[in-house]
This record gives structure tokens, sequence and C-alpha cells, in this order.
């Protein structure tokens, strides 16, 4: 049942590179963190500066939207290291744990497989962003590679997660799926 997995967290036992990567992505996980509650003082303060001053904000609208989307992207590599990510469970849970192992290979493979080529595009259009001065128009006119660069270090940062879960599987560290076998 989806509610009742042991999976809270990814398992790291004593392997440094493993503690390594469980440190970063915690590390990811409080910088989102921040990014929120900075993204919430800045909403609060342009409600202010708007309605009690009655004078209109520049960047702050630019701003929180930004933070949000680096939030999301910086935060995956946490919540991925807390099994937070919508998963089913219930085919890996009618299985032996033989064709469970091999299901938990094939899905961390595939999910390797993507995020690289994510990284790749997301490193790419970075890369355009800075390479050619992009700015966003706005009367802020932030230039746009300093928001872009959320997309390949939450990428690159989620790939690191998930080649350690691969280890952690591999290695016997964490079960598949981080279902106990029946």
């Amino acid at each position: 049942m989806a509610g009742h997995s042991s999976a809270a967290t990814s398992h790291t036992g004593n392997n440094p590179f493993l503690r390594f990567v469980a440190a970063i992505s915690t590390f990811a996980g409080w910088c989102s963190a921040a990014m929120i509650v900075a993204a919430v003082a800045i909403t609060c303060q342009m409600i202010f500066i708007r309605f009690v001053l009655n004078k209109s904000t520049i960047w702050q609208t630019e701003a929180v939207v930004y933070l949000m989307i680096a939030a999301t992207l910086i935060g995956l590599p946490y919540v991925q290291r807390l099994r937070g990510h919508v998963n089913v469970d219930l085919f890996p849970l009618t299985l032996r744990p033989r064709p469970r192992f091999v299901l938990a290979l094939v899905t961390l493979s595939l999910s390797i497989a993507i995020v690289a080529v994510m990284l790749f595009y997301g490193y790419e259009f970075w890369h355009f962003a800075w390479d050619r001065g992009w700015r966003s128009g706005s009367v802020w006119d932030v230039r746009l590679w300093i928001p872009y660069l959320s997309l390949p270090v939450g990428f690159a940062l989620l790939l690191l997660q998930l080649i350690a879960d691969f280890v952690a599987l591999i290695t016997g560290v964490d079960k598949p799926f981080g279902l106990e076998n029946a």
C-alpha cells in the first residue's frame, strides 16, 4: 500500500560517496527552503509597498517567480533523497524480490538517462543566455543567465542523487523501491 512504504530516505550505509551525495542533496533542500522563505518575504514587502504605501513595485514579482522556479529545481535532489516524488508502488509490491530488483534498475536507469538529457539541454539553454547576453526586457532587466542557472544546477544535482540511488541499489545499501522483501 502506498502509505505503508518503509522508504523514508535513501540509505547511505558506510559508503562515503553516498554520504557525500546525501549531504549535497540535503544542502540543496535547505537552499530551496531559503529561496521559498525569501520569495514569501519579498511578496510581503511587495504587498506592503503596493497597498500600504500606494507605490509601484519594480523587481519584486519577477524575483518571486525566479526564486520559486529555482527553489523547485534546486529542491529536486532533496525530494528524491526523501523519496518524496510521486510514485506508485502497487506493481513493485506484487513482484518477487528478483523482478523487483530488475524493475528498480530499469526505472533508475531510465530516470538517469532522462535527467541527463534534461541537464544537457538545460545547460545549453543557460549557456545561450550567458553567451548572448540575454536580458529579461522588464523594468528590472535582469541578466537571464542568473535565474537560468538553476536549470543545469538543479538537474545536475538530481542526476547525482539518482546515480547515488543506483549505486545504493547495486551495492545492497538500499532495497528496490525501499521495500523489504516479502
